[in-house]
């Protein structure tokens, strides 16, 4: 197999096989991609979701004792994933920070409210989950006014459902070109050696003593092609998390394995199955067929 014995002869190592492994790369690295954007898309919505804040303005009467009270029974919730205790005086440090104003200048006094800041698990970040957190906070007594931004809710959910949906849609069209590209390198150098297939029949070579070296050979170039798909694709999600931390918890180990996988299985599949259409073509095809 890995053996030139002439012009026709089915090698492994050869310039054909570099160039259609290069090309089999770019077209399996362009579907890693959108692979990666796919799986990272819940990653994505999570984060997004769990940074969507509640404020619980609380009443100005609450000592420390009933203040932690609260936290106390807001950290039992199973919809809180993070909260923040926020004082009268650093409230009114931010907004000296935020607007350059002191109102104790115009009020006589701080008007401004001690808060708790709560960050919700994604999978409460909706409409109907919000309602039934604010009916169950609404409750409280020491809770004066609870502030979320519903519009902000609702344009997330939308827009990360159509998100989603756009990104599986891209994919399936991905995998579909992937794979008429990669037939059309397959079948080339399938095509350069059309005239041995014949020759080989000829011979009396049986089917599958015929395919056998085209499939390895395919194989192969899937394989080599998939692994260097996968550096890249290491590569690129390395830099990502490393020019912005905050993505680490949507570029996951996890998903890189995922996309590693299939991407390496996709190249090897692909490959080995449009050479063996290929071959199989030929092998049927007229001899006077094998010149047009």
């Amino acid at each position: 197999m890995g053996k030139n014995n002439g012009n026709n002869a089915v090698s492994l190592f050869d310039m054909q096989f570099v160039t259609a492994t290069i090309s089999t790369t770019m077209v399996l690295l362009l579907l890693g991609m959108a692979l990666s954007a796919v799986l990272m898309a819940r990653n994505l919505s999570a984060y997004v979701r769990e940074n969507i804040c509640f404020s619980l303005v609380l009443d100005d009467g609450m000592d420390n004792r009933a203040v932690l009270s609260l936290q106390r029974r807001l950290e039992k919730q199973p919809f809180v994933k993070e909260m923040t205790y926020i004082s009268k005086e650093d409230a009114l440090k931010d907004y000296i920070r935020e607007t350059g104003t002191d109102p104790r200048q115009f009020a006589g006094f701080n008007p401004l409210r001690a808060s708790v800041e709560i960050r919700l698990k994604s999978a409460y970040a909706n409409t109907d989950s919000i309602a039934q957190i604010e009916s169950l906070l609404g409750q409280e007594s020491h809770i004066k006014d609870i502030i979320y931004q519903q519009e902000l809710v609702d344009a997330v959910n939308r827009n990360i459902g159509r998100i989603s949906l756009l990104l599986l849609g891209l994919a399936a069209l991905l995998l579909l070109v992937s794979f008429a590209l990669i037939n059309n390198t397959v079948k080339l150098t399938i095509y350069a050696k059309r005239f041995l297939i014949h020759t080989m029949q000829l011979v009396g070579a049986g089917w599958g003593f015929i395919r056998r070296p085209f499939l390895w050979r395919n194989f192969w170039t899937g394989l080599f092609a998939g692994l260097a798909a996968d550096a890249a694709l290491w590569g690129l999600a390395g830099w990502l998390v490393t020019a912005d931390p905050g993505l680490a918890g949507v570029v996951t180990a996890r998903v890189m394995g995922l996309v590693a996988a299939a991407v390496l299985v996709a190249g090897v599949l692909i490959t080995t199955l449009c050479a063996l259409l290929s071959v199989n073509r030929y092998l049927r095809m007229r001899p006077d067929a094998l010149y047009r």
